[in-house]
Protein backbone atom coordinates (compact mmCIF):
# COMPACT_ATOMS: atom_id res chain seq x y z
CA UNK A 1 0.00 0.00 0.00
CA UNK A 2 1.16 3.38 -1.27
CA UNK A 3 2.15 6.15 1.80
CA UNK A 4 -0.57 8.59 1.76
CA UNK A 5 0.85 12.14 0.76
CA UNK A 6 -2.16 14.34 1.03
CA UNK A 7 -5.39 13.28 4.00
CA UNK A 8 -8.23 15.35 4.74
CA UNK A 9 -10.73 14.40 7.55
CA UNK A 10 -14.21 15.91 7.73
CA UNK A 11 -12.52 19.20 5.68
CA UNK A 12 -14.78 22.17 5.54
CA UNK A 13 -14.45 25.99 4.23
CA UNK A 14 -17.17 28.12 4.95
CA UNK A 15 -16.10 32.12 3.50
CA UNK A 16 -18.45 34.25 5.25
CA UNK A 17 -20.82 33.26 8.38
CA UNK A 18 -24.13 31.68 6.55
CA UNK A 19 -24.75 28.16 6.02
CA UNK A 20 -25.30 27.79 2.61
CA UNK A 21 -21.38 29.74 2.43
CA UNK A 22 -19.57 26.62 2.48
CA UNK A 23 -16.96 25.80 0.11
CA UNK A 24 -16.29 22.90 0.70
CA UNK A 25 -18.01 20.19 3.93
CA UNK A 26 -16.95 17.16 5.48
CA UNK A 27 -14.68 16.23 2.88
CA UNK A 28 -12.86 13.18 3.45
CA UNK A 29 -9.98 11.48 1.57
CA UNK A 30 -6.67 10.24 1.00
CA UNK A 31 -4.03 10.35 -1.61
CA UNK A 32 -1.36 7.99 -2.65
CA UNK A 33 1.65 9.19 -3.08
CA UNK A 34 3.19 9.08 -6.37
CA UNK A 35 -0.04 9.21 -8.20
CA UNK A 36 -1.29 11.47 -11.24
CA UNK A 37 -4.61 12.78 -9.32
CA UNK A 38 -7.53 14.22 -11.20
CA UNK A 39 -10.05 16.55 -9.62
CA UNK A 40 -12.63 16.45 -11.38
CA UNK A 41 -16.28 18.49 -11.05
CA UNK A 42 -18.17 21.59 -12.12
CA UNK A 43 -17.60 24.89 -12.07
CA UNK A 44 -17.94 26.12 -8.44
CA UNK A 45 -17.85 22.45 -7.02
CA UNK A 46 -14.83 23.47 -4.47
CA UNK A 47 -11.87 22.01 -6.56
CA UNK A 48 -10.15 25.56 -6.39
CA UNK A 49 -10.64 25.61 -2.28
CA UNK A 50 -9.65 22.14 -1.85
CA UNK A 51 -6.04 23.13 -3.39
CA UNK A 52 -5.74 26.24 -1.76
CA UNK A 53 -6.21 24.06 1.29
CA UNK A 54 -3.22 21.29 0.27
CA UNK A 55 -1.05 24.12 -0.20
CA UNK A 56 -1.54 25.36 3.05
CA UNK A 57 -2.71 28.96 1.53
CA UNK A 58 -5.67 28.84 3.61
CA UNK A 59 -7.04 27.67 6.88
CA UNK A 60 -10.27 25.36 6.77
CA UNK A 61 -12.89 26.39 8.84
CA UNK A 62 -13.39 22.60 10.21
CA UNK A 63 -11.54 19.12 10.22
CA UNK A 64 -7.98 19.04 8.92
CA UNK A 65 -5.58 18.27 5.99
CA UNK A 66 -1.78 17.20 6.01
CA UNK A 67 0.29 17.15 3.20
CA UNK A 68 3.83 18.02 2.70
CA UNK A 69 5.68 21.06 4.10
CA UNK A 70 6.02 24.18 1.33
CA UNK A 71 9.47 23.85 0.32
CA UNK A 72 8.62 20.24 -1.31
CA UNK A 73 5.33 21.50 -2.41
CA UNK A 74 4.51 23.58 -5.86
CA UNK A 75 1.23 25.46 -6.11
CA UNK A 76 0.12 26.81 -9.63
CA UNK A 77 -3.50 28.70 -9.14
CA UNK A 78 -6.02 29.46 -12.14
CA UNK A 79 -4.78 33.20 -12.89
CA UNK A 80 -0.80 32.05 -12.94
CA UNK A 81 -0.18 34.81 -10.20
CA UNK A 82 3.41 36.23 -11.59
CA UNK A 83 5.68 39.63 -11.27
CA UNK A 84 4.41 41.61 -14.62
CA UNK A 85 8.06 44.15 -14.15
CA UNK A 86 10.26 40.87 -14.41
CA UNK A 87 11.37 38.87 -17.20
CA UNK A 88 11.21 36.08 -18.29
CA UNK A 89 14.94 35.18 -17.28
CA UNK A 90 14.75 37.49 -13.84
CA UNK A 91 11.63 35.30 -13.30
CA UNK A 92 13.87 32.26 -13.60
CA UNK A 93 16.16 33.81 -11.48
CA UNK A 94 14.24 34.69 -9.00
CA UNK A 95 13.19 31.34 -9.06
CA UNK A 96 16.28 29.36 -8.14
CA UNK A 97 17.12 32.54 -5.03
CA UNK A 98 13.81 30.86 -3.98
CA UNK A 99 14.86 27.50 -3.76
CA UNK A 100 18.69 27.37 -3.46
CA UNK A 101 18.10 23.52 -2.35
CA UNK A 102 16.06 22.45 -4.48
CA UNK A 103 16.34 24.55 -8.18
CA UNK A 104 16.93 22.20 -11.47
CA UNK A 105 17.47 25.09 -14.00
CA UNK A 106 18.26 22.37 -16.65
CA UNK A 107 14.04 21.47 -16.47
CA UNK A 108 12.87 25.10 -15.93
CA UNK A 109 14.29 26.30 -19.33
CA UNK A 110 13.88 23.29 -21.49
CA UNK A 111 10.05 24.08 -20.56
CA UNK A 112 10.77 27.73 -21.68
CA UNK A 113 12.82 26.71 -24.58
CA UNK A 114 9.64 24.84 -25.65
CA UNK A 115 7.86 27.85 -25.88
CA UNK A 116 9.66 29.54 -26.94
CA UNK A 117 9.91 32.47 -24.44
CA UNK A 118 12.10 35.23 -25.07
CA UNK A 119 14.26 35.77 -22.22
CA UNK A 120 13.87 39.39 -22.11
CA UNK A 121 10.52 39.62 -22.18
CA UNK A 122 8.30 41.55 -19.64
CA UNK A 123 5.67 38.79 -17.58
CA UNK A 124 2.96 41.30 -18.59
CA UNK A 125 3.47 41.50 -22.32
CA UNK A 126 3.19 37.19 -22.21
CA UNK A 127 0.02 35.79 -23.82
CA UNK A 128 -2.06 33.74 -21.83
CA UNK A 129 -0.58 30.25 -22.74
CA UNK A 130 2.91 32.14 -22.47
CA UNK A 131 2.27 32.66 -18.70
CA UNK A 132 1.20 29.32 -18.01
CA UNK A 133 4.25 28.02 -19.59
CA UNK A 134 6.54 30.02 -17.37
CA UNK A 135 4.20 29.71 -14.00
CA UNK A 136 4.98 25.50 -14.70
CA UNK A 137 8.54 26.10 -15.77
CA UNK A 138 8.68 27.60 -11.78
CA UNK A 139 6.81 24.83 -9.87
CA UNK A 140 9.01 22.05 -12.04
CA UNK A 141 11.45 23.96 -11.75
CA UNK A 142 11.73 23.99 -7.89
CA UNK A 143 11.39 19.66 -7.91
CA UNK A 144 9.00 19.40 -5.80
CA UNK A 145 7.84 15.98 -4.29
CA UNK A 146 4.02 17.22 -4.68
CA UNK A 147 2.70 19.59 -8.05
CA UNK A 148 -1.09 21.56 -7.44
CA UNK A 149 -2.07 22.85 -10.75
CA UNK A 150 -5.45 24.63 -10.55
CA UNK A 151 -6.83 24.14 -14.63
CA UNK A 152 -3.15 24.31 -15.58
CA UNK A 153 -4.43 23.55 -19.56
CA UNK A 154 -7.29 26.26 -19.84
CA UNK A 155 -5.38 28.88 -21.81
CA UNK A 156 -3.59 26.93 -24.11
CA UNK A 157 -4.04 25.61 -27.28
CA UNK A 158 -4.22 21.87 -27.65
CA UNK A 159 -0.96 21.86 -29.18
CA UNK A 160 0.66 23.05 -26.55
CA UNK A 161 -1.53 21.11 -24.10
CA UNK A 162 -0.47 18.01 -25.36
CA UNK A 163 3.31 18.91 -25.36
CA UNK A 164 2.77 20.06 -21.67
CA UNK A 165 0.57 17.36 -20.27
CA UNK A 166 3.55 15.29 -21.70
CA UNK A 167 6.01 16.74 -20.07
CA UNK A 168 4.26 16.60 -16.75
CA UNK A 169 3.79 13.08 -17.23
CA UNK A 170 7.35 12.40 -18.07
CA UNK A 171 8.31 14.16 -14.55
CA UNK A 172 6.47 12.31 -12.56
CA UNK A 173 7.46 9.12 -14.03
CA UNK A 174 11.25 10.03 -13.87
CA UNK A 175 11.34 12.05 -10.11
CA UNK A 176 7.92 9.46 -8.68
CA UNK A 177 6.03 13.25 -8.35
CA UNK A 178 2.33 13.27 -6.86
CA UNK A 179 0.48 15.45 -9.47
CA UNK A 180 -2.78 17.01 -7.94
CA UNK A 181 -4.80 18.72 -10.71
CA UNK A 182 -7.77 19.92 -11.10
CA UNK A 183 -10.06 19.91 -14.41
CA UNK A 184 -13.39 20.35 -15.80
CA UNK A 185 -12.12 19.20 -19.51
CA UNK A 186 -12.21 15.74 -19.05
CA UNK A 187 -10.06 14.83 -22.35
CA UNK A 188 -7.17 16.61 -20.53
CA UNK A 189 -7.37 13.93 -18.15
CA UNK A 190 -8.42 10.92 -19.34
CA UNK A 191 -5.36 8.69 -20.32
CA UNK A 192 -2.84 10.02 -17.79
CA UNK A 193 -4.54 10.32 -14.54
CA UNK A 194 -4.34 7.30 -12.35
CA UNK A 195 -6.39 8.35 -9.05
CA UNK A 196 -9.48 10.19 -9.21
CA UNK A 197 -11.31 12.61 -6.65
CA UNK A 198 -15.17 13.94 -7.97
CA UNK A 199 -16.73 16.82 -6.48
CA UNK A 200 -19.35 18.55 -6.28
CA UNK A 201 -21.61 20.75 -4.34
CA UNK A 202 -18.30 20.96 -1.91
CA UNK A 203 -18.20 17.09 -1.16
CA UNK A 204 -16.57 13.96 -2.41
CA UNK A 205 -18.50 12.12 -4.44
CA UNK A 206 -15.80 9.61 -5.50
CA UNK A 207 -12.71 8.97 -4.13
CA UNK A 208 -10.20 5.89 -5.52
CA UNK A 209 -8.07 4.27 -8.03
CA UNK A 210 -9.64 4.74 -11.41
CA UNK A 211 -8.72 1.66 -12.91
CA UNK A 212 -10.39 0.08 -9.17
CA UNK A 213 -13.38 2.46 -9.92
CA UNK A 214 -14.34 1.80 -13.61
CA UNK A 215 -14.38 -2.11 -12.31
CA UNK A 216 -16.59 -1.87 -9.42
CA UNK A 217 -19.37 -0.08 -11.98
CA UNK A 218 -21.32 -1.50 -14.87
CA UNK A 219 -23.36 -0.06 -17.91
CA UNK A 220 -26.15 -1.26 -18.53
CA UNK A 221 -28.28 -1.45 -21.52
CA UNK A 222 -31.28 -3.52 -21.83
CA UNK A 223 -35.19 -3.82 -21.86
CA UNK A 224 -36.50 -2.04 -18.68
CA UNK A 225 -36.59 -4.30 -15.88
CA UNK A 226 -35.27 -5.03 -11.89
CA UNK A 227 -31.59 -4.03 -11.26
CA UNK A 228 -32.19 -4.66 -7.51
CA UNK A 229 -29.64 -5.64 -5.56
CA UNK A 230 -27.33 -3.40 -7.14
CA UNK A 231 -27.07 0.75 -6.10
CA UNK A 232 -28.26 2.45 -9.26
CA UNK A 233 -25.88 5.58 -9.55
CA UNK A 234 -28.04 6.98 -13.16
CA UNK A 235 -30.81 5.66 -15.17
CA UNK A 236 -32.27 6.70 -18.45
CA UNK A 237 -35.50 5.13 -20.01
CA UNK A 238 -35.90 5.60 -23.87
CA UNK A 239 -39.32 3.97 -25.05
CA UNK A 240 -38.55 0.18 -23.33
CA UNK A 241 -34.71 0.11 -23.49
CA UNK A 242 -33.40 1.31 -20.26
CA UNK A 243 -29.66 2.53 -19.66
CA UNK A 244 -27.97 2.35 -16.29
CA UNK A 245 -24.70 2.60 -14.73
CA UNK A 246 -25.09 0.87 -11.86
CA UNK A 247 -22.14 -0.36 -8.66
CA UNK A 248 -22.34 -3.70 -8.53
CA UNK A 249 -23.24 -5.64 -5.74
CA UNK A 250 -22.79 -9.34 -7.24
CA UNK A 251 -23.37 -10.82 -10.40
CA UNK A 252 -25.47 -9.02 -12.97
CA UNK A 253 -28.76 -11.16 -13.91
CA UNK A 254 -30.97 -10.62 -17.13
CA UNK A 255 -30.86 -10.34 -20.40
CA UNK A 256 -28.51 -7.29 -19.74
CA UNK A 257 -25.82 -5.81 -22.16
CA UNK A 258 -23.06 -5.18 -19.89
CA UNK A 259 -19.99 -3.14 -20.76
CA UNK A 260 -17.76 -1.20 -18.33
CA UNK A 261 -18.55 2.28 -18.56
CA UNK A 262 -15.67 4.68 -20.01
CA UNK A 263 -14.10 7.49 -17.35
CA UNK A 264 -16.70 9.81 -18.74
CA UNK A 265 -19.54 7.85 -18.22
CA UNK A 266 -18.69 7.28 -15.11
CA UNK A 267 -18.33 10.65 -14.27
CA UNK A 268 -21.31 12.20 -16.11
CA UNK A 269 -23.66 9.50 -14.35
CA UNK A 270 -22.41 10.28 -10.80
CA UNK A 271 -22.77 14.14 -11.34
CA UNK A 272 -26.29 13.52 -12.87
CA UNK A 273 -27.33 10.88 -10.09
CA UNK A 274 -25.75 13.05 -7.16
CA UNK A 275 -28.20 15.70 -8.34
CA UNK A 276 -31.85 13.43 -8.65
CA UNK A 277 -33.69 13.11 -5.20
CA UNK A 278 -33.27 9.06 -5.79
CA UNK A 279 -29.49 9.59 -6.71
CA UNK A 280 -26.88 8.43 -4.20
CA UNK A 281 -23.25 10.11 -3.39
CA UNK A 282 -20.36 7.16 -3.96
Amino acid sequence: MTDPVIEATGLGMRYRRRDDAWALKDCTFTLPAGRIVAVVGPNGAGKSTLLMLAAGLVRPTEGRITAPARERLAYVAQEKPLYGQLTVSETLRMGRELNPDRWDGAVADRVVAAGPLPAKAKVRSLSGGQRTRLALALALGKRPEVLLLDEPMADLDPLARHELMGTLMADAAERGTTVVMSSHILTELEGACDHLLLVQNGRIRLDGSIDDLLAAHSLLRGPVGDLAPHTVIDSRTTGRQLTALIRREGPVDGAWEVTEPSLEELLLAHLRGSRSPEGVPA
